[in-house]
């Protein structure tokens, strides 16, 4: 199976601060994949030097097998690779319906669009129900919900999702779960999913990346990773 993502030796720097160093992620076509690690450990940086919101300072990225290190971010969003970023950043005073069409907004495939955008209400009916609210009146499941399939509206090829549990009622991470495996196995969209709760991130992925300080620590099938000590000293307290 080839690789919809490749990170390969990946570095960043925040002025004189290594934020990363020596990263190497892949995300197989068709995969779900996740990258766990405590708050400050990296995710979201490895994530956004992923997008080209914060740029490489050594390594490289590849992505469908063409060199993306130096893309811009519009055009790795082009080519598919769409972020729902940590803490949604909706627009608040649009509507749901305005919200998911600005998510289109590189596409001009308008039956496409039409057919994600429907995909988007049997995976979350309250979107369907909500169409003409405004995005902030919703509560954070509703929200994140509107994240995800806002992210979906792109039609990408990559949906990295950064935090999705974050603030969430545990019924409504474990929905948040299923969905992320509906996506996955609906329309075969790769998945890297940027997760402190671990219970969220082995329920839906396959593979797993641990960080820490910025730097991995332990790779390996989600099964490996659950009995591997340094994680299981880390989250589960032994």
């Amino acid at each position: 199976m080839s690789n919809i993502l490749e990170v390969r030796g990946l570095k960043v720097m925040y002025g004189k601060s290594i934020a990363i160093h020596d990263i190497n992620i892949s995300v197989p076509e068709g995969g779900i994949v996740t990258l766990i690690g405590s708050n400050g450990a990296g995710k979201s940086t490895t994530l956004n030097a992923c997008l080209g919101t914060v740029p490489a300072t050594e390594g490289k990225i590849l992505f469908a097998g063409e060199d993306i290190t130096h893309a811009s971010t519009a055009e790795r969003v082009r080519r598919g690779l769409v972020l729902a970023p940590e803490g949604r950043h909706l627009f608040p005073y649009l509507s749901v319906q305005k919200n998911l069409l600005l998510g289109a907004t590189q596409r001009s495939d308008k039956e496409g669009i039409q057919r994600d955008m429907e995909f988007c209400f049997e995976l979350f009916p309250i979107l369907k129900d909500r169409l003409k609210q405004k995005a902030g009146t919703m509560s954070g499941g509703q929200q994140q919900m509107l994240a995800i399939a806002r992210g979906i509206m792109a039609n990408p090829k990559l949906l990295c999702l950064d935090e999705p549990s974050l603030g969430l009622a545990p019924a409504v991470i474990d929905d948040i779960g299923n969905k992320i495996r509906e996506i996955n196995q609906s329309k075969g969209t790769s998945i890297l999913l940027v997760e402190q709760n671990v219970h969220l991130a082995f329920g839906a992925a396959s593979y797993c990346y641990t960080l820490q300080v910025g730097e991995m620590v332990a790779e390996g099938s989600v099964e490996e990773i659950r009995n591997n000590d340094v994680v299981k000293k880390a989250y589960f307290g032994g």
